[in-house]
């Protein structure tokens, strides 16, 4: 079977090769092409099973058209819909993306790292692991683009994507305040990583502004790798004896998630004994029977900026360094209902 070519959808639509092939990469808009000429042909080389010449491509440009994408663990839903925001992103840019989850572990994401420069792409996204500064700096010195999301190293000038964590978490617990919660514990990853820091200091500046007592001591951490345990030690404490805390909040949706469970364990009743805000939302908030009251983070906008500020430094090594933060929305649900 012939391979159609971009004179064939030409021929088919009426017009020059060049109004298809600026169609086609999608930059009808640059040389002011009407929408519906846009939409015909691009109608047209779905018909004709039009399929791009890539190896083509790369070789007159000089890049891979490929981005590669490290994710902290593709099996949070917050990662996996980051990673889709991306890869939908990437595509209408006439990008593919290759991704692979570090899994929290800073050898592994030093792996994947290697993999994906050998593989020639021309860009990395990444969510960055504890402890993961030393590979940061190294491709600033090898110049390999890079945009950080989610989480960034304040020590290292890098374009970073990030959402406001100290407001955030801020916000939360003053709500759970204002709701008449009056012993508000918190609990957190075990984590050097800023964002982590971030939403553990917006929690102790707000029970500090709301003169709430014993705040550092209703601060509860768990480790990642032993997120089941952790957790149930750090319910207990804050559950148990006379001065129980009467709200939970949770700095991540995993921690939330597993959190849930042990709490549905002991009948513990949300939120008439106990009010519970997540950082972050989960399917599963949904499915509990109290409907969780989360920090919504505004991933399509994250992902949508961090595929623009990547392809704007590939394509111009000298860009200024970006930092963009942008704004969470408290979503509340049952699960933080008011004593008064």
């Amino acid at each position: 079977m012939k391979k159609v070519s971009l004179k064939d959808i030409a021929t088919a639509a009426g017009v020059s090769t060049a109004l298809v092939s600026y169609v086609l990469t999608n930059k009808e808009k640059e040389a002011r092409i009407g929408e519906e000429m846009a939409k015909k042909i691009r109608e047209i080389a779905r018909q004709l099973n039009y399929q791009p010449n890539h190896i083509a491509r790369s070789l007159k440009s000089g890049r891979s058209f490929t981005i590669g994408l490290v994710m902290a663990d593709i099996s949070n839903a917050f990662f996996a819909n980051i990673a889709r925001t991306i890869e939908d992103e990437a595509k209408r840019n006439n990008y593919t993306v290759i991704f692979g989850s570090s899994d929290e572990n800073v050898d592994k994401s030093q792996d994947l790292i290697n993999v994906l420069l050998n593989r020639q792409v021309d860009g990395l996204i990444i969510t960055p692991t504890e402890g993961s500064e030393k590979q940061i700096a190294w491709l600033q010195e090898q110049h390999v683009p890079f945009v950080l999301i989610d989480r960034f190293f304040p020590g290292i000038n890098a374009n970073h994507i990030a959402v406001n964590n100290f407001e955030s978490a801020y916000q939360a617990v003053t709500h759970l305040v204002k709701a008449g919660r009056k012993r508000i514990g918190m609990i957190a990853y075990e984590t050097t990583l800023h964002h982590i820091a971030e939403r553990k200091r917006g929690y102790l500046e707000a029970m500090r502004d709301h003169r709430m007592p014993d705040a550092e001591k209703r601060l509860k951490t768990a480790r990642y790798s032993h997120l089941k345990t952790d957790i149930r030690t750090a319910i207990d404490q804050l559950c148990t004896g006379p001065d129980r805390a009467d709200a939970i909040f949770f700095a991540t949706n995993s921690l939330a998630i597993e959190g849930l469970k042990y709490i549905n364990e002991l009948r513990i009743r949300v939120p008439d004994i106990l009010a519970i805000i997540a950082f972050d939302e989960g399917e599963a908030f949904d499915l509990f029977y109290s409907p969780v009251t989360y920090i919504q983070q505004p991933i399509l906008q994250m992902g949508k900026e961090a595929v623009r500020v990547l392809l704007e430094q590939i394509k111009d090594q000298q860009k200024t360094v970006e930092n963009i933060f942008i704004d969470t929305t408290l979503v509340v649900r049952q699960s933080c209902g008011s004593k008064r």
